[in-house]
């Protein structure tokens, strides 16, 4: 049986909670930068009062070109984490990318993500539910809403009950992302919380040639459409100078424009939770 809400820390996210915020650089860039941007996020989340989890990833393990920048590794990564979360209080998250990875970032993070491209590695999936850790899951780009039940079959058979699973685009052709914001409510009614990938949604894989393009500007608007449908949590990469990041730059969010755009957002979930919305679609 699920449980929902997901307990992240000391927060929650699901039916009744607040909108939770997942946010932090694409990858770690340098222990400096990452306390820093860390640092700001603790000050945002205080200021809006929203509950807040710091994301950042020890190894990018997908990018394009063998020539991208990856991150420090597993064992640096993880102890800049830590501290990250000695520092500022934040609860952590990481992707992992390998089964054997799993248990020592369960020791630091306190929610493992499994990205998108791996959302189907059985091994994967169980080595991080038997990690005993939420575990966020990223749908596929190239799977449909309905096909996530078998992901949180998988990670409710290696003993996982506290489950995220996460939209973010689906390909659109070749170097295109859309979003079929259908697959929020479908998602939900596999009866787990549901975060919206803001940041990821606006990519164009490979749209650069040897890197991955974007198109920043649609990043508010898709964040606003997700919240306005009843999302549980919103997902952001943010940077102090996105077009300067080693990982994802065209799709990285502004970090001194972050507050104001999570002031908005936080107004229209406010509006909408006046609103009485009928229950979850059905999954086929």
């Amino acid at each position: 049986m699920l449980e929902n809400p997901v307990t992240i820390g000391p927060l929650r996210c699901g039916r009744g909670q607040p909108l939770l915020v997942i946010a932090g650089p694409c990858v770690i860039e340098s222990e400096e930068l990452t306390l820093s941007i860390a640092g700001r996020l603790r000050e945002i989340a205080d200021e809006l009062k929203v509950p807040l989890v710091f994301k950042a990833s020890f190894d990018k393990a997908n990018r394009t070109s063998v020539k991208s920048y990856r991150g420090p590794g597993l064992e640096k990564g993880l102890a800049i984490l830590e501290r990250v979360k000695r520092d500022t209080g934040l609860p952590a998250t990481t992707d992992i990318h390998e089964p054997r990875q799993a248990a020592a970032a369960a020791e630091v993070c306190d929610l493992l993500q499994i990205p998108a491209f791996l959302a189907r590695q059985t091994d994967l999936l169980l080595a991080a539910a038997a990690a005993g850790r939420p575990v966020h899951v990223k749908k596929s780009q190239f799977l449909a809403p309905w096909d996530m039940k078998h992901v949180v079959e998988k990670l409710l058979a290696g003993g996982c009950r506290q489950v995220l699973l996460c939209e973010r685009g689906t390909f659109f052709g070749y170097g295109r992302l859309v979003n079929d914001m259908r697959s929020i409510p479908a998602m939900q009614s596999l009866g787990v919380p549901v975060i919206f990938d803001a940041t990821h949604s606006v990519q164009e894989p490979g749209g650069l040639g040897g890197a991955s393009g974007g198109e920043r500007a649609m990043i508010e608007p898709l964040a606003r459409a997700a919240t306005a449908l009843g999302v549980d949590g919103l997902f952001f990469e943010t940077h102090p100078q996105p077009d300067n990041a080693l990982s994802d730059a065209a799709s990285m969010y502004p970090l001194d424009h972050f507050a104001p755009l999570l002031k908005r957002l936080l107004q229209l979930r406010r509006t909408i939770e006046g609103f009485k919305i009928p229950g979850t679609v059905s999954i086929p």
